[in-house]
Order: C-alpha cells, then structure tokens, then sequence
C-alpha cells in the first residue's frame, strides 16, 4: 500500500542527503589528505566531528519540538550545500586549508544532528502507526545504498577526477534535498504543552526527565548506549583484523565492507514483515542474540569468505534492531516531545560509539585483535536479556499494536 506524496517527497529529500553523506564519507578524508599528511591531524577530523555532534545535540533537540520540522529540514541541508560548495571554490582557489576542513566538518556534523532529528521527528506526521515499520524499513535500505554502495566509490572517482569535484557534487546534493523537504506540503510544527515555552535548558530537561519516567523507552535508550558500545569495539578495530587475522589488502577490505552491507539490505526487506508475524519483544530480543552469535563466531575464525558472510549476518541484526527501536519510539514519544527524547538518546549513541572506540583499542592491545568481537558478543547477551522482560510486558499491557 503506497505510503502517501509526503512521505515520498520525506524519502526523495533523504535518499539526495544520504547521497551526499556517502560521497562525504570517502571525499572529506581523501581532502584532508591532500591539505596534511600529519596523522593527528586527519584522524582529529573524525573526532571534531563527533565532539560538535554532542555538544549540540540536546539543545538541537529543543529547537526540532519548538520549529517547524520541515523548515529545520531544508534549511539544514541548504546550509550544508552552501558550505561544502563554498569550500569547493576555496579549494579551486588553492587557499584550502586543514583548518577550513575542521570548521567546515564540524558545522556539517551540527547540521547532520538537526537534519536527522527532525526526519525521525516528523516521519509520524506522514504515516500512520501501523506503516512506521514499512517506511523506516524503506528509508534505512536507501540510506544503506546510498552510504555504502553508491556515494564511496563514486566519492573516490570523483576525487581522482578533481580534488574539489566530490565536494561540489555533495553540495548539489543536499541542495536537491533541501528542495524536496521544501515541497512538503502544509507545517510540521509539535503543538506545545504550554502556551509560554521555557527555557531551552528547562525544555532539555523536560525531555530527559519524561525518557527517565518511561520504564520501556528508559529501558532501550541504556540498551541503545550499550549496544552503540558493542558495535564500535570491533569496528574501531575492523582495519587492522583484516589485515593483520584476514591477510586481506585495502580492496579486500573494502569488499568486505560492501559484502556486509547486503546484510542490511536484507533487514530492511524483511523487517516490517517479521515484525507483524513476531512482535516487537521477540524481534528486538532475537536481533540482540543474533549480534551476538555472529560476533562470536567472528571471534573464532580467521577465514575471510566466513568473516564477510558473518560481518553480513551482524549488520543484519544492526538494521532489525534499529528499525524496531526507531518504530517503537516514534509510536509511543508524543509528537512535542519526540525531537528532544529521540536527541537525549542520540546521547546514549554517540557517548556509547566514543566508549566503545577506546575500548576496541584497549582490549585488542591488552588481548588480541579478535578480543572486541568476544566482548561484544558479551554485551549483546546483556542487552538481550534486559530488552526481553521490558517487551514482553509492555506487549502484554497493550491492547494492540496497530
């Protein structure tokens, strides 16, 4: 059953923004390396980046339930596409500079945290309740094709064409987003729960303070944390598996990296079916156990063909678990609190893949490189075990789930 004009004019405006950000992925290292080959430097990038996203995060959360979502949306990518094609011209001109990319990047995290909030936020406005899984289900399998298989590889023919070339195309790109959130008919503004709004610190807090009160929400957005966790102690360390365990050059690695990403793929295909036929509590749960048993068996082979299908098996998980929580939020958050509960557990996110970078480090010097798998393996069995009881009674209270 067709989704509506809205939600496909929601979908355009992320497949052209996620387009962008597949290109980026690949171009803005790629540029780094060409303005320094100081190590500290180009890996600073990644951290300024994240560093920007939590600083922001919460207050930006505020401003998605005071504003028009729609208006956040395009402004957001329009804001994108002028900075980056800015930064092209500052290229051409050769007085690019590491620390015009250091500015550029972190303002694109900030404008990626409102972007991204406020199309989790307004995607209910557009579907109904009983289609939240099918249209998450679709929106993750085109930001799956576009991250992964569309915007690196052509990212780095664009960058062998002209430095400055990926760069400009991903401006273009979130310029055709902007445009499509701009043709969203009608305002996507959250009714207030009173007629003087507080203060942004006291609307932060209001958001946190509801998350805490719900036991079922409070309950996925720790398991989020720790899940964000386990996935960054393998991945932070994923390079150096593959070639020091797998023996796998830069190519290998890199199919290695789109052999799992079909993985997802399948998960966004599936996902909405099995969650209808199972529940969210026996789908959540399995997804966790699934992790796991794939992180384990990673943990003991060294055989590449075996890892990449395993590494497909674990992003399958990812993106069931991803959708399930994503669903479940959207359903139950009220529409003027859901910018700021989907930001404070973004935190948990974003708090959980720092953790779990430092710890990937840690255990593969302490152990081996395959200790982070056997790690997160473990913490997905925690996680299984706490998300359970909390589905299943909340399952049990509820009279339906459509």
């Amino acid at each position: 059953m067709p989704l509506g004009r809205e939600y496909r004019k929601l979908w355009a405006g992320n497949a052209a923004s996620n387009s962008g950000d597949g290109i980026n992925f690949v171009a803005i290292p790629l540029l780094a390396t060409a303005l320094t080959s100081d190590p500290v430097l180009i890996a600073g990038l990644s951290m300024a980046y994240t560093a920007a996203k939590l600083m922001v995060v919460l207050p930006i959360g505020a401003f998605v339930d005071r504003l028009d979502r729609k208006t956040i949306l395009w402004i957001a990518n329009l804001s994108r596409s002028i900075l980056l094609i800015a930064l092209a011209v500052v290229v051409v001109s050769g007085a690019g500079s590491i620390a015009a990319l250091y500015v550029v990047f972190s303002l694109i995290g900030i404008l990626e945290t409102a972007a991204d909030n406020s199309a989790l936020s307004i995607l209910p406005s557009v579907v109904g309740s009983k289609d939240l899984d099918k249209a998450n289900s679709q929106i993750t399998a085109t930001q799956l094709i576009a991250d992964e298989f569309i915007g690196p590889p052509t990212g780095g023919l664009l960058f062998a064409a002209a430095v400055s070339l990926p760069i400009a195309i991903t401006g273009s790109a979130y310029a055709a987003a902007a445009l499509f959130f701009l043709g969203m008919t009608g305002t996507f503004r959250a009714k207030p729960r009173t007629k003087q709004p507080p203060s942004l610190r006291r609307e932060v807090f209001e958001g946190g303070a509801w998350l805490v009160r719900h036991k079922l929400l409070r309950s996925l957005a720790i398991v989020s944390g720790l899940v964000s966790i386990a996935y960054m102690m393998p991945f932070s360390i994923l390079v150096l598996f593959a070639e020091d365990v797998l023996g796998l050059g830069s190519a290998g690695y890199g199919l290695l990296l789109s052999v799992s990403a079909l993985g997802g793929l399948l998960g966004s295909a599936i996902a909405s079916r099995l969650r209808r036929k199972f529940g969210y509590a026996a789908m959540t749960t399995g997804s966790l156990c699934l992790g796991s048993v794939s992180l384990f068996a990673i943990y003991l082979t060294d055989i590449p063909w075996l890892v990449a299908a395993l590494l497909a098996v674990y992003i399958l998980h990812a993106v069931l678990f991803g959708i399930c929580v994503s669903s479940l939020r959207q359903r139950l958050v009220p529409d003027e609190l859901r910018g700021r509960v989907n930001a404070v557990t973004k935190l948990f996110g974003l708090a959980g893949l720092t953790i779990g970078a430092g710890l990937g480090g840690i255990l593969a010097t302490v152990g081996s490189l395959a200790t982070p798998f056997l790690a997160g393996a473990l913490v997905f069995i925690v996680c299984a075990l706490v998300v359970w009881p909390s589905l299943r009674n909340w399952e049990n209270r509820s009279s339906s789930l459509e």
